[in-house]
C-alpha cells in the first residue's frame, strides 16, 4: 500500500506564493528586520492631518510667549475671564479695563491705604503662589509674573500687603 500522496504540493509553507524557498519561521516573537545591523529604523512619513490641530494651537501658544494670558476672577461672579496683559500699558489701563469688564468700579490705589473707596480690590497671584495686591510692585515686573487675576472684596484684601 505504497501510496504517493505527494506532501510537497500540500506542504505549508512561509513565503510568497509561486516561489520554492521557504523562509524560516522567527525564532522568537519578535519580527525579524532584513538588516539587523543595529541601524536606526528609516524616518516614519507624517501622517497628514497630524499632530491634531488643538496640539499644534497649544504648541504655538507656548512658543509666541507664555505667561502674557491670564484668568480673572471675581468673588461671587459664577464665571471666569481670560485677559491679554500685552494689551496694557499700565495699571491705569488694566484696572478700567477690568471695570468695564466686570461691571464695577475699583477705587485709586495707594501704596499706604490701598484701594481706598471701593468694595473691591484686584489681587493677583504671582509665579511663586503668593497673592498680592495690584499696584505693588511695578509694571514690569507684574507683567512676568502674573499669573492669575482675582477681584476680591475689600473686606478680605485687608491682610494683603497694605491696609485697605
Amino acid at each position: 500500500m505504497d501510496c504517493d500522496l505527494n506532501l510537497k504540493a500540500t506542504e505549508l509553507r512561509l513565503g510568497l506564493p509561486g516561489t520554492t524557498d521557504a523562509i524560516s519561521p522567527p525564532k522568537n516573537n519578535k519580527r525579524s528586520s532584513p538588516d539587523s545591523d543595529s541601524a536606526p529604523p528609516p524616518p516614519k512619513a507624517q501622517i497628514v492631518g497630524w499632530p491634531p490641530v488643538r496640539s499644534y494651537r497649544k504648541n504655538n501658544l507656548a512658543e509666541a510667549e507664555s505667561g502674557s494670558f491670564v484668568k480673572v476672577s471675581m468673588d461671587g461672579a459664577p464665571y471666569l475671564r481670560k485677559i491679554d496683559l500685552k494689551v496694557y500699558n499700565c495699571y491705569l489701563e488694566l484696572l478700567e479695563g477690568l471695570e468695564k469688564m466686570f461691571k464695577l468700579t475699583i477705587g485709586e490705589y495707594s501704596e499706604r491705604e490701598g484701594y481706598k473707596g471701593s468694595e473691591y480690590a484686584p489681587a493677583y497671584e504671582d509665579k511663586d503662589g503668593d497673592l498680592m495686591l495690584v499696584g505693588d510692585v511695578p509694571w514690569e515686573m507684574f507683567k512676568s509674573s502674573c499669573k492669575r487675576l482675582r477681584i476680591m472684596k475689600a473686606s478680605d484684601a485687608r491682610g494683603l500687603g497694605c491696609a485697605v
